[in-house]
């Protein structure tokens, strides 16, 4: 099984509620992994491809 991490704090995510999975807004190639926490206190992350930064 593959072991998920949270995009901004690197947590390890895999069957936690809250967490969310989606492809980078700008390039579509990388996808950004968000924990809970990370989501509630509008943590930075950085996509790796491109160097888009979110959110907003």
């Amino acid at each position: 099984m593959e072991q998920l991490l949270c995009t901004a704090c690197k947590k390890r995510i895999t069957n936690e509620t809250g967490s969310t999975r989606f492809k980078c807004p700008k390039c579509s190639k990388t996808e950004i992994i968000r924990c809970k926490h990370c989501r509630e206190i509008v943590a930075k992350y950085k996509c790796p491809e491109c160097g888009f930064t979110g959110p907003n």
